[in-house]
């Protein structure tokens, strides 16, 4: 199937369609089964599966599998992308030794800090700050995870898109400013933590 441009709203939720078709036991699946499951609207579901798949059927559904190879393809999972890790405290090593990127494709090569407390960690280098340049040159790494302070993430930012990084997956509680086609994904826990209160305020008020 050629690829289609979606939004980042679809992007964001097909992991949750990998995520529950990967726990159920059966061939087929409808869009109508996904939806109500999920707690979704149907209309959005069968929009979001038809921008990545032309294995749906009527009154038969998907098969199962054949949507989640489609999903994974489309997410860029059978595909491995190198990346690289800059900020090795107790969140960057914590990453490091995360063995569940595998399955979404994503390989971290090593990590960097502007004082390296040791020289690896979970089997993967940690180097000076010094040696991004030329090992992203090499490698060709086009992926940055950010694990520093907040007061550094920007200049850390700054640096890696210098060095030819195209997307980067944000941990720092900060807004970082790119240029245009530079990708940033913010992994911001104030955020999914008030997301959460509110939910547990409007779940005790009922």
């Amino acid at each position: 199937m050629e690829k289609k441009e979606i939004s980042k709203a679809v992007l964001k939720r097909l992991p949750g369609y990998l995520s529950y078709l990967k726990g159920l036991d059966v061939q087929y699946i409808s869009a109508t089964a996904i939806a109500a499951a999920l707690n979704m609207g149907e209309v959005q579901v069968r929009k979001d599966l038809a921008a990545v798949s032309d294995g749906g059927r009527p009154k038969i559904g998907y098969e199962r599998t054949g949507l989640m190879e489609d999903i994974r393809s489309f997410l860029g999972y059978d595909n491995t992308t190198d990346a690289i890790l800059v900020g090795a405290g107790k969140l960057g090593q914590a990453l490091l030794g995360y063995g569940g990127f595998d399955a979404y494709g994503l390989n971290i090569l090593a990590a960097f800090d502007v004082a390296p407390c040791c020289k690896e960690a979970e089997g993967k280098p940690i180097l000076p700050i010094s040696a991004l340049p030329e090992f992203c040159r090499e490698r060709n790494v086009l992926m940055a995870i950010i694990t520093v302070p907040a007061s550094a993430a920007q200049q850390v930012c700054d640096q890696l898109i210098d060095c030819g990084i195209k997307a980067i997956w944000n941990f720092a509680p900060t807004h970082l400013e790119v240029p245009q086609g530079i990708l940033v994904q913010n992994e911001n826990m104030a955020t999914s933590l008030a997301v959460l209160s509110m939910h547990l305020q409007a779940q005790i008020k009922k």
